[in-house]
């Protein structure tokens, strides 16, 4: 019953994929910009349906820009999961934008990519980047800079937190989790590391016992006198303690 229930939210999650498609190509042109928001909000909240996840929202979301999040990375869903909980623009790796399907799909939920063996090029989003939040853009990164299984934090990068520094901008600390819906211990099935493949990840996920994921939002601070390298490691420290709260 688990193997089949995982393959029709399968096909189902890639139907609702291609209807997302469909949207970005044909819609998104006659929208406006807070429209196109509230349409990839309400998409990644029908996915998680979809995939059988339920969401859990703690704290208070940003309710406008500039902000730029500041999350710990666990899985491929974690981008789905932060969409749903609220609308932002994400920083990913390059390679992402030519992923198929979903390079299209990140694409036009505004995501902005880095080539992360590349200084250059890294300097060239942390401008970006800078310049969106000026614009009063909700940014969001991963600064651990890879997925972790979500026990403990990796050290956080402080590389990507200088746009917030230049912008001016505040940054909030996010929290995620998943964990077992009846239970409510940790789940590990949408851990995406090591010689994890994504397809056995995706399919741990479907056809294990049914999930929650959990999306604490913490308050906003400003740098202050801190350099990026201490931010980073405050912030570091701040998410951490949303996940003992949680």
């Amino acid at each position: 019953m688990g193997s089949l229930r995982a393959a029709w939210r399968l096909l189902r999650a890639l139907l609702h994929a291609l209807r997302g498609l469909a949207t970005i190509r044909f819609v998104f042109a006659r929208l406006s910009e807070e429209q196109r928001h509230q349409r990839v909000q309400a998409w990644a909240r029908r996915m998680l349906q979809v995939l059988g996840i339920a969401l859990q929202v703690r704290g208070q979301p940003p309710l406008r820009g500039p902000v730029l999040l500041v999350s710990n990375h666990i899985s491929w869903l974690d981008i789905l999961v932060l969409h749903a909980a609220r609308h932002c623009r994400f920083v990913s790796k390059a390679e992402v934008k030519r992923w198929p399907l979903v390079g299209a799909l990140a694409t036009g939920a505004g995501t902005l990519y880095i080539e992360r063996e590349s200084r250059r090029d890294a300097m060239r989003v942390v401008h970006h980047m800078a310049a969106s939040l000026q614009s009063g853009d909700i940014l969001a990164v991963f600064p651990e800079g890879t997925t972790s299984d979500g026990i403990d934090l990796l050290p956080f990068h402080a590389n990507l937190v200088q746009a917030a520094i230049s912008a001016h901008s505040p940054a909030q600390p996010v929290a995620l989790q998943f964990i077992e819906t009846h239970s409510g211990r940790m789940s590990l099935s949408p851990c995406y590391i090591g010689d994890d493949s994504l397809v056995a990840s995706l399919w741990r996920t479907l056809s294990g016992p049914p999930i929650t994921a959990v999306v604490a939002f913490g308050a906003p601070q400003h740098a202050g006198s801190r350099d990026r390298r201490a931010w980073a490691a405050d912030l570091r420290a701040a998410v951490q303690r949303l996940r003992q709260d949680a």
